[in-house]
């Protein structure tokens, strides 16, 4: 009898082991919240044909969720309309007004991912839904670098990626002075983010 209370508990505990092991080899998706010290949306245009403007916003918040051996993720960002930054704060105001982002009535734009495509265990684009001045449109983000280890100053593990894509203002209600000032801009975000 006590031979056989042994062989089950044997059993047993290799049973665990092996459930212990298989969850182990298949990761669950790990959630990052963007680094606002380190996230930094711009946009660039034509001036004119004199010059390549380029702007950003100061303040970005989000979350992205990453399970690189399942090859899945979503990406939540939110820009703060209201923290454009052009270098002049009288530029800034202008570009604020309803010919342009329109911030006292729509101060957010947002992205929100519907799916994200995987090179091996790393993203290469993102489709989503970008959001300006109240307008949906579907973007691809292509993802020209991505980057996970452990943060070496946060002792976490860290994610960081720069992606780019290309728009037209008219589509969301702001092409004013197009195509003078060019109605393509493209749009670049710098990110890192933190492990929860």
């Amino acid at each position: 009898m006590k031979t056989l209370v042994s062989a089950q508990a044997k059993k047993l505990a290799l049973a665990l082991a092996v459930v212990s092991l298989a969850g182990s080899a298949y990761a669950a998706p790990e959630t990052y919240g963007l680094d606002v010290s380190h996230t930094a949306p711009r946009f660039e245009y034509s001036h004119f044909g004199f010059s390549t403007q380029v702007h950003r916003f100061d303040k970005t918040s989000g979350k992205i969720v990453l399970d690189r051996e399942a090859r899945t993720a979503s990406v939540d960002v939110v820009i703060d309309a209201k923290s454009v930054n052009t270098g002049y704060a009288l530029f800034n105001e202008h570009i604020q007004s309803e010919d342009f982002f329109h911030t006292e009535k729509y101060p957010s734009i947002t992205f929100k991912s519907t799916s994200v495509k995987f090179d091996g265990d790393k993203p290469v684009a993102v489709e989503g839904n970008l959001t300006i001045k109240g307008v949906t449109k579907p973007v691809t983000l292509t993802v020209t670098n991505f980057k996970a280890m452990p943060h070496p100053i946060r002792k976490k593990d860290a994610i960081g990626a720069d992606a780019v894509t290309r728009i037209k203002r008219s589509d969301f209600d702001m092409g004013k002075y197009a195509p003078n000032v060019s109605d393509e801009v493209t749009l670049s975000i710098s990110m890192e983010a933190v492990k929860e």
